[in-house]
């Protein structure tokens, strides 16, 4: 019984260390009993996040950004968009009252409570374009571009503010993390290039 509880345990512990945080689902697909969730997490092993997500006690909180780890586990279809992205990219002094999201249209909204998420939804180029990926906390977080995320605040300029947009504009390229080819490539596929294209001609 000791050893298939050692093998459980160092099974579970790896598991949660290759994905940084884990999902019961993941621990039952892997075919550890759920029932040693709770022990790893009595033991101080494992820390409970939320409903259905685990994550190594030593890694909790290690990195600035942990709730854009925790956001890409609970809906693993999303990608890290708007002030959110623009905040990753450094293009904002602005720190985000929540996790912006852009998610597929007929996906579930994530819902956790200590998180607060503003949700857009986009379907086609405008949600797989431009899709870069970081590591945070060992979770792979699908974030959008420099280039795409200025495209889609214009895009959402309502919802960001207008001004959000153009200072993001103006920070990217004088920062030269992007160009103009490429803010103009998203900005067709977004749809907003009438919008864009005089900024980016007066910024040149």
């Amino acid at each position: 019984m000791a050893e298939n509880h050692m093998t459980y345990r160092e099974r579970a512990l790896s598991l949660t260390q290759a994905r940084g945080i884990a999902r019961a689902r993941d621990f039952k697909a892997a075919g550890i009993p759920l029932v040693y969730l709770k022990r790893l997490t009595d033991a101080g092993d494992l820390v409970r996040l939320g409903r259905g997500l685990y994550q190594k006690a030593e890694h909790v909180g290690e990195h600035g950004a942990h709730d854009l780890a925790e956001a890409a586990r609970l809906a693993p279809n999303g990608v890290i968009s708007l002030i959110s992205a623009l905040h990753h990219h450094e293009l904002t002094t602005q720190l985000p009252h929540a996790i912006w999201m852009t998610i597929p249209h007929k996906a579930r909204p994530p819902n956790r409570q200590g998180l607060r998420f503003e949700i857009v939804r986009a379907t086609g180029q405008v949600m797989t374009a431009g899709v870069e990926h970081a590591q945070i906390e060992g979770v792979v977080v699908p974030i959008f571009s420099v280039a795409k995320t200025v495209a889609d605040c214009f895009k959402h300029r309502r919802h960001v503010g207008e001004d959000v947009a153009i200072e993001a504009l103006r920070d990217a390229l004088r920062q030269r993390k992007t160009n103009p080819s490429e803010l103009m490539r998203y900005a067709a596929i977004d749809r907003v290039t009438e919008r864009m294209e005089p900024y980016i001609k007066a910024l040149q």
